[in-house]
């Protein structure tokens, strides 16, 4: 009965009488009379596990689940090789937490280590740590760390980055005493010129790409304009899956990529968790937050990998942390090098490829509905945004009564977008799937 926390009363008085005490309520005399429940807790009655598995599976009866979704923005439905799950479910792996010691966590280092080296390869930067919570922090941490490298604090954040991104980044701003100046989208679609926007003050300039409404950026022309005020150009990726197509932000004159690498192998799953990815110039790697693996040789010439650098608050004086970010993601770093590694150099690119292909011929079907236009005309990876003639979230309702994921209403975060449809397609979505939604759309808003 050692470890078993459900004592016996018998057990129980035996354990309150070496403390001392006659009762539960004795033993917390200590609190306040006015703070304790003096009532019992509001629950249900008890039930057995068949009854309890019973409830769970009428609960999720009532899931709407759709036979077709054209939902993206952020977050994106991709195929998973099986040798995934059967990888990541042993328990070397998913019971692991984080790899102080490095003489008994070899296995786990050298997945991190080339986890990191994918994310260089990808995203054309030097040096990657070992994943953060998500896209989003990860954006807000890299303009943390530009503030430190150049002192400034002024950054100037594209229209075109993913709103829960912006919000992210202004709550971290609010505290840190950063100006954030918001440099507006062109009617195709893109970042307008930021020359206006960027001065000696400026610590960053950062942009998304592709963009929340899809359209992919010309991130050079910003970086020359940064450059030439000693601003650090910082590249946010939602969707890592076009990092196969679309040239490595790196080698356009980036100087901190960051983003969110659910697409590679991590399931949608609610909205999480999910990983974040940060990569930037070897010369900055000691401003960069979270943990770096490395790799080293011992006396006898045996390679190894360690922790090589970790300037967070776990490891180093609070004052001189880059972050108190205190998770790696580990996990889901795992299965993103597992991903990676399933579909190689080649596969990532035919993958790519259809995605490009497959939102071509979703936007080919959509537009040959009365109606439905495109609202912006820059070219874009797998998703876009179309008008509506009937309000966006109406049809989002209707169309899910016929098993249709329409995409996501632009109102939710713009009231005054209401006519507005953010629709994605990737490589799981059929070409039948495609020309079932243009139909029912045709029918909906011609009725």
């Amino acid at each position: 009965m050692r470890y078993i926390p459900n004592a016996t009363p018998d057990e129980q008085a035996a354990m309150l009488a070496s403390m001392g005490v006659s009762s539960i309520a004795e033993l917390f005399r200590g609190i306040p009379e006015k703070l304790r429940l003096q009532r019992p807790l509001n629950l249900p009655p008890m039930a057995s596990e068949a009854e309890l598995m019973q409830l769970m599976e009428a609960l999720a009866g009532q899931n709407r689940l759709p036979r077709h979704s054209f939902l993206g923005a952020g977050v994106y439905d991709h195929v998973r090789p099986l040798i995934i799950d059967t990888l990541v479910s042993r328990s070397e792996f998913y019971t692991s937490y984080t790899p102080y010691q490095p003489e008994i966590n070899q296995g786990t280092l050298q997945a991190i280590f080339e986890y990191q080296t994918f994310i260089c390869q990808l995203t054309g930067m030097e040096v990657s740590n070992a994943s953060m919570y998500d896209g989003a922090t990860a954006l807000a941490e890299a303009l943390l760390m530009a503030t430190r490298l150049t002192n400034r604090y002024r950054a100037v954040l594209s229209e075109g980055i993913h709103p829960e991104y912006r919000a992210v980044c202004e709550t971290y701003a609010r505290r840190a005493g950063i100006e954030l100046v918001l440099a507006p989208l062109s009617e195709a679609g893109t970042t307008e010129p930021v020359e206006t926007l960027v001065n000696d003050a400026t610590a960053c300039v950062a942009v998304q790409s592709p963009n929340f409404f899809g359209c992919i950026e010309d991130i050079a022309p910003m970086a020359a304009t940064a450059q030439k005020h000693k601003a650090l150009t910082v590249v946010t990726v939602a969707e890592a899956m076009s990092l196969g197509l679309l040239v490595a932000p790196g080698t356009v004159g980036a100087d901190i990529v960051v983003g969110e690498g659910q697409s590679f192998g991590i399931p949608p799953s609610f909205g999480g968790p999910h990983l974040g990815f940060f990569a930037t110039h070897e010369r900055f790697a000691r401003q960069m937050p979270g943990r770096l693996i490395g790799q080293a040789y011992d006396a006898e010439g045996r390679r190894g990998f360690v922790i090589t650098l970790a300037t967070r608050e776990q490891h180093i004086r609070r004052e001189k942390a880059t972050s108190n970010i205190c998770s790696n993601e580990g996990l889901c770093a795992l299965v993103a090098s597992i991903f990676l590694a399933t579909v190689g150099r080649r596969g990532l690119q035919e993958l790519a490829q259809r995605n490009f292909q497959k939102a071509a011929y979703l936007k080919g079907v959509l537009t040959t509905v009365p109606g439905i236009t495109l609202t912006y005309r820059a070219p874009v990876f797998n998703e876009f945004v179309i008008r509506t003639p009937l309000p966006a979230a109406q049809l989002v309702e209707t169309l899910l009564e016929d098993g249709i994921l329409a995409g996501l209403p632009l109102s939710r975060y713009f009231p005054e977008r209401t006519h507005e449809l953010l629709v994605c397609a990737t490589e799981n979505t059929s070409r039948a799937a495609m020309d079932a939604f243009a139909a029912r759309l045709a029918q909906v808003c011609g009725g």
